[in-house]
């Protein structure tokens, strides 16, 4: 993935996304429940295969049910 391309954001947030909810212990059903998004929807942005877009308020909404601060999900990934 070239994090040149406007796309990589969306990658860069999704593995952040599932970093933090494994090493909270929480499942997608859960983050599913909690968040009141769909798990496929979860699943997709989790993915390493399928870009899925959304919104800067879905970042915020997923910081506030995890309990993390959003900067979280900007971190640069260990490759």
């Amino acid at each position: 993935m070239n994090n040149n391309d406007e796309i990589y954001i969306y990658y860069l947030v999704g593995q952040n996304l599932k970093r933090i909810r494994k090493e909270k212990g929480i499942t997608q059903e859960k983050l599913s429940e909690l968040s009141t998004y769909s798990l496929g929807f979860i699943m997709n942005i989790e993915s390493q295969k399928y870009i899925q877009t959304f919104s800067l308020g879905t970042v915020y909404r997923f910081a506030t049910v995890l309990e993390v601060d959003i900067r979280e999900f900007f971190k640069p990934l260990d490759n």
